[in-house]
């Protein structure tokens, strides 16, 4: 499977995240600059963390115009893998991919911790290996985490199954109904908060997060 790591002026966890796929699984990864237009040539995208243009409008408004994203959109569409990680969700929710939205955190705080989360879905792709109900812990730091939509989108979110990970202990952040992660419809885009790759090698204290990588290699491999 070949990854593309999206790097945007400002992106700071894009090397964790190749660490990852690149050093720790042995896939190939390409790191995509935000002004490249070509990524036919990849399986699976994932906007990571950080502060695209520094985020000093709102985050991602700007990055979700960068020419990448197009091409991003038009992967997705084609049910390709995508995955929003912190900054990275929302950048997904401002380019339309996801809905709602990520708001300055409840106590206008930059949080960063490690939280437990509670596994809502394991039918997207990127959640598989993991079980409905299983609590892991995982990383998060950001200061505009707060999940929010108006009552209508949040029901359909809440309906349709579309949520796949939620803060099992403390809200943070004040998401609403405790939402850390949420897929699309089809289950091939996936944002979240909470850093998966940071978690992912023993080394720096637990590798949940590795799993959700791993899951998504085991079943390119079951198709194969």
């Amino acid at each position: 499977m070949k990854f593309g790591v999206v790097v945007f002026p400002g992106s700071n966890c894009d090397r964790d995240v190749a660490y990852v796929t690149r050093d720790l699984l042995g896939q190939p990864t390409r790191m995509v600059w935000h002004q490249d237009t070509d990524i036919d040539d990849l399986d699976a995208i994932i906007v990571p963390g950080g502060f695209s243009y520094g985020d000093y409008l709102r985050c991602g408004a700007i990055a979700r115009f960068s020419p990448v994203m197009q091409q991003v959109v038009a992967h997705a569409q084609k049910g390709k893998l995508v995955l929003g990680i912190c900054n990275g969700f929302q950048v997904l929710t401002e380019a339309g991919l996801l809905p709602g939205i990520l708001t300055r955190n409840r106590d206008l705080h930059f949080i960063c911790d490690r939280v437990p989360l509670k596994v809502e879905s394991h039918n997207s792709p990127w959640t598989q290996a993991y079980n409905t109900g299983e609590v892991i812990t995982l990383p998060i730091a950001h200061g505009e985490g707060r999940f929010y939509a108006d009552k209508a989108t949040l029901s359909e979110i809440e309906d349709k199954g579309q949520v796949v990970l939620r803060y099992a202990g403390e809200n943070p952040n004040g998401s609403l109904n405790n939402i850390a992660g949420i897929c699309n419809r089809q289950g091939n885009v996936v944002g979240m908060m909470p850093h998966p790759e940071r978690a992912s090698d023993p080394v720096i204290g637990g590798d949940d997060g590795l799993r959700l990588f791993k899951g998504l290699l085991e079943k390119v491999v079951a198709l194969a």
